[in-house]
């Protein structure tokens, strides 16, 4: 019999997946690793906000905005997921961020920061990108 390409070039135990991790999301020391990095970034945009002397009023404001995207979601999960992690990416939060610094523009910088902030802090406490399957079903994990 012939083995295939990711058996030759895997170990076997690498190879099999077990029950908890079957369902797409992490677990263990991985996923506290994620979590903490979230918390990293989370400070990082905080401190970062604070340095540059822009408006805590204006961070209350915004701080929830990207979860306005689960408003996608009345269009079917699909169209949920895909406004819900586009709002939860930090590509776009850090484009933005950098746009808004390099171009002299505070208030796309602050905006930047407050999303990534945000991002940040909802993958702390363990909220994470969504599946299409169900709305708790998430890249960290399966949410009650």
């Amino acid at each position: 019999m012939r083995a295939s390409i990711m058996q030759i070039a895997l170990p076997a135990s690498a190879i099999h997946v077990s029950a908890r991790t079957d369902k797409g999301f992490v677990t263990g020391g991985v996923r506290v690793v994620l979590r903490l990095e979230s918390f990293a970034a989370f400070a990082a945009a905080l401190f970062l906000y604070a340095h540059n002397g822009f408006s805590w009023p204006l961070f209350a404001l915004l701080f929830l905005a990207p979860d306005l995207a689960i408003a996608a979601y009345l269009g079917g999960p699909r169209a949920g997921t895909a406004a819900y992690n586009l709002m939860h990416t930090y590509a776009c939060a850090l484009a933005l961020t950098l746009a808004g610094f390099f171009a002299s523009m505070p208030l796309a910088a602050a905006c930047g920061l407050i999303w990534i902030a945000h991002i940040g802090f909802d993958r702390a406490l363990g909220y994470g990108l969504k599946y299409a399957t169900e709305f708790g079903d998430t890249h960290l994990t399966r949410l009650a």
